[in-house]
């Protein structure tokens, strides 16, 4: 049990006293702002808008560009899916309606996917990274969360399972890299989704019309 525990946070010993606070909080204020996604709030873009905020900081210094990218991405929905949810939402009651993606979105999330994975590549090949290994699920990642993180913010039912398959990803890359916090961060973001999704589910099949 000891050796676990040293596996896992053994690293920490080499970190600063504010990167162990910040990504505490960055942690937390994720779990949170999952919590209220799962429950369709809106409260779950300023909470994760302070934690993507933290962690464009902590993943600089840890090199890892492509989820660095995803954080910038959530900066930006997050201000996005505020504002669309809070300001167009109140005017057009249709818009909170949760919904299946239809195919045009399949097309945008293709585009969504393809430019992510080209410009998460862009930026490894720019800090001359691209060559570790870590680069490669780092990247992929990106693309499915990328994905996830547009069709959440269009209230559509299929965000969750692009999330999971991100997360998925991202639990084992986090352990490996020595930051422990956010794997199990992202455990805990990937069993959330999952209640999510049958949450998101339920919910559209008892507001879907009779036939």
């Amino acid at each position: 049990m000891r050796d676990l525990f040293d596996l896992l946070f053994g690293p920490y010993q080499n970190y600063t006293l504010t990167e162990k606070i910040l990504e505490a909080v960055a942690v937390v204020l994720g779990i949170v702002s999952v919590l209220y996604s799962k429950r369709n709030s809106v409260l779950l873009y300023p909470t994760g808008l302070i934690s993507s905020l933290i962690y464009i900081y902590l993943l600089y210094h840890w090199q890892l560009y492509g989820d660095l990218t995803i954080n910038s991405y959530y900066v930006y929905m997050s201000i996005y899916g505020w504002v669309l949810w809070t300001g167009q939402y109140k005017k057009n009651n249709d818009c909170l309606k949760i919904t299946k993606i239809s195919p045009k979105d399949y097309l945008n999330c293709s585009l969504i996917f393809i430019i992510s994975i080209i410009f998460a590549s862009t930026i490894y090949i720019f800090f001359d990274k691209f060559g570790h290994w870590w680069s490669y699920p780092d990247i992929i990642m990106t693309g499915l969360l990328f994905v996830g993180t547009w069709l959440l913010a269009k209230r559509k039912l299929e965000n969750w399972l692009f999330l999971i398959a991100g997360d998925v990803i991202a639990i084992p890359l986090f352990f490996i890299k020595g930051y422990a916090l956010t794997g199990i961060l992202n455990i805990f973001l990937t069993i959330i989704a999952i209640y999510g999704y049958k949450a998101w589910k339920k919910t559209l099949l008892n507001n879907a019309p009779v036939q």
